[in-house]
């Protein structure tokens, strides 16, 4: 991209307005559950969440005639549609100039370990499926003037499938995913909190029967929470992920996830020692991760002190000016934290550095008005003195400007007018920056269909733990995009009929509606900021980047007794208005409870660092270097090659979290499809794997 791009076109790449609603249906009753006057809603499969995930599931549910609805907490408001960075790519595996085969593209999907093969292979293969769907619909993924789609490299992806429309990618799929549910007619309930999970049975014959939420606008004297019962077969999480979970996040503001919900509905959960942190601006301004092409122009970075005083820290890590500034562009395309990239100097160092600066309560900004500082005794920063993939990678297209803004322009305007768009310009201020949490890698586990243990409902997006320990930038997108197109076949293909209600079902109605009146408790000496505080606080001082064993182990003490004293006395209400909000932060606190519960499992069983953590150990055999000698407060393990080939799974049982492990699903990679023995089984739906009696 160049100067030469006019600014219409960078103003329709940058400010994406989202389509208007549609009125809703009105309810088909009104029912009275425990001296509540409930509204009811009936459909055959109900999606909790509108992001690129939800809205995919939904809109292909349409178009195989299941009568689909969305609720959702926030239109527009959710990750895909906010974020940025890793969410502004899709993998593809179609290219002009070489092709891609989809079992290198599935090996480079769980490369990373802790992640189903089977999985891989499927969001390979269903990428080209996803991408040309997407451009069907209208998502302006570029091309050369042969039809080759554009793609660049991105973190933990050597070959460079990933393409992007600039850094509004989701949030424009979002756009197009919307606008084609808008136009199948389906219906869309807004500012609605999924808050309970209805199900009858038990065991193998649990079955999903409808969602309790809270709707502010539906509040009545009848009914002050404005509790709302959608009934429904099949249900589809995706709701993204915690973002609330952790104080330094670059998730937009408000962005929950259903952990807490899924973990109280009898889900099981899958890889929650998973994500993803790296640099971004702080979440009180406009959170956006600082990966691509904000590091690979080079500004100078550097902190400020209490006292004003200002700090070229990194510095005191890189032995050279060549070496500090050719590690600070690889995070364009190394942009996750990962422990062994702490090592021999290379770019997690990088992230080592601003989060211990932080740490000392100090503010880190990346100035794009200067040129990086040398280190000490060191010649100057010069284009020419990088190492050469960098030097090469410059050259090529043709960043040879004098300052970082002016190559930042040159590379990738869209970048700059982005942040205009949130009144920060950065061709005149420095750009404040952290290390931050950015992605839950785990989340719901599910199979090759997205369905979980508990008949009837499917998981699909952040929601689904599918992601493995580390992934290439952009998966996320793509893995959402397939899996919400299977998930859609496979509640069209089961047809199940529906089961009017009967006296288990209404029982268990009348028992949730009780126990979310009970964690209602306007005398509770526990307030929803006394719950945010903790939860937050906890995670990021004790969860983050570093994570050391004991820390852990009292952490996870303190969130045990948390949400036991959260169940035995609730969070104080102040206003009805507010009940959604508080039930997310009663599950919020269960999540976190569950994210440590995994982390002191795994460290206590010898688990080593890999990308979301570094185990920090005094016994440990890997130390990061500074340039003043070893780091031994960061001495670390490293990852076991067994742990690779795992799973952690956690699941509630009786108000106690209970982990167990399994082992990754294989694939066999050597496995021939013949068209006349496989017809038969697509044609008669074998290949769904439905029950026998559905």
């Amino acid at each position: 991209m160049s100067l030469s791009v006019p600014q219409h076109i960078l103003d329709a790449l940058t400010d994406v307005p989202m389509p208007r609603l549609k009125r809703e249906p009105d309810a088909s009753e009104l029912r009275d559950v425990a001296g509540f006057a409930i509204p009811v809603f009936r459909f055959e499969s109900l999606v909790i969440g509108s992001g690129a995930a939800g809205l995919r599931a939904a809109v292909e549910m349409k178009r195989r005639d299941v009568d689909v609805a969305i609720i959702s907490q926030s239109a527009w408001g959710g990750t895909s549609a906010c974020s940025g960075s890793d969410k502004q790519t899709l993998h593809t595996a179609n290219t002009k100039d070489q092709g891609d085969d989809f079992h290198e593209m599935a090996a480079a999907l769980r490369a990373g370990g802790a992640m189903d093969e089977d999985t891989a292979y499927i969001e390979a293969v269903g990428s080209i499926r996803a991408m040309a769907s997407l451009q069907y619909l209208g998502l302006p993924l570029p091309q050369d003037k042969l039809g080759g789609t554009l793609r660049y490299q991105t973190d933990h992806d050597e070959v460079g499938r990933a393409t992007s429309c600039g850094p509004r990618t989701s949030r424009l799929m979002v756009k197009v995913l919307a606008e084609e549910a808008l136009r199948l007619d389906v219906p869309f309930f807004n500012q609605t909190t999924a808050v309970k999970v209805l199900t009858t049975g038990s065991g193998d014959q649990k079955h999903v029967t409808g969602v309790l939420t809270t709707r502010p606008k539906a509040s009545t004297e009848q009914n002050p929470y404005g509790l709302t019962l959608y009934e429904c077969e099949s249900l589809v999480f995706a709701a993204g992920g915690p973002g609330e979970m952790y104080r330094d996040s670059v998730f937009p503001n408000g962005c929950f996830g259903s952990l807490g919900l899924a973990l109280e509905t009898g889900l099981e959960l899958v890889n929650l020692t998973e994500s993803q942190f790296g640099i971004g601006t702080p979440r009180e301004g406009f959170p956006w991760n600082l990966s691509g092409t904000y590091v690979q122009v080079i500004p100078h970075i550097y902190s400020v002190d209490a006292d004003g005083q200002e700090h070229h820290f990194l510095a005191e890590y890189y032995r050279s000016t060549q070496e500090m500034a050719s590690n600070i562009f690889r995070k364009g395309y190394q942009w996750p934290f990962h422990a062994s990239r702490m090592l021999n100097f290379k770019s997690s160092l990088v992230d080592l550095a601003i989060y211990r600066e932080s740490q000392k309560g100090r503010q880190v900004f990346l100035d794009f008005n200067r040129n990086l500082l040398p280190v000490p005794g060191d010649q100057e920063f010069h284009l020419e003195r990088l190492d050469p993939d960098v030097r090469d990678y410059l050259s090529r297209s043709g960043a040879d400007q004098d300052r970082p803004i002016e190559r930042l322009r040159h590379l990738n305007p869209l970048a700059i007018e982005l942040y205009k768009r949130y009144k920060v310009d950065i061709t005149t201020d420095p750009l404040e920056c952290a290390v931050n949490n950015q992605h839950m890698n785990g989340g719901i586990a599910v199979d090759s269909w997205g369905r979980t243990n508990i008949s009837g409902i499917y998981a699909v997006g952040e929601a689904a733990g599918t992601h493995g320990a580390t992934r290439p930038g952009g998966s996320a997108l793509n893995a959402g995009q397939v899996f919400g197109t299977r998930v859609a076949e496979h509640i069209a293909a089961y047809d199940r009929a529906w089961t009017p209600l009967n006296s288990e079902q209404s029982f268990q109605t009348q028992a949730a509606v009780s126990d979310l009146i009970t964690l209602l408790n306007a005398d509770s000496p526990i307030s929803m900021s006394d719950v945010r505080r903790s939860v937050q606080d906890r995670m990021s001082d004790h969860a983050g980047i570093l994570c050391y064993p004991e820390d852990v182990k009292r952490a996870h003490h303190d969130a045990r007794e948390l949400s036991l004293e959260i169940r035995k006395k609730g969070i104080s209400l102040g206003r009805n208005a507010e009940a959604g909000r508080i039930l997310q932060w009663q599950q919020m606190a269960l999540a976190s409870e569950a994210v440590l519960a995994a982390l002191e499992y795994y460290i206590d069983h010898n688990g080593g660092s890999r990308g979301a953590r570094a185990i920090c150990d005094p016994i440990g055999t890997s130390v990061p270097q500074a340039s003043s000698g070893p780091l031994a407060d960061v001495r670390f393990r490293p990852e076991r090659a067994e742990d690779m080939q795992s799973q952690i799974l956690v699941r509630l049982v009786d108000d106690a979290l209970v982990i167990s492990t399994r082992a990754n699903r294989g694939f066999d990679a050597s496995s021939k499809s013949v068209f006349e023995r496989d017809w038969p089984t697509w044609l008669t739906g074998g290949v769904f794997d439905l029950p026998s009696d559905p």
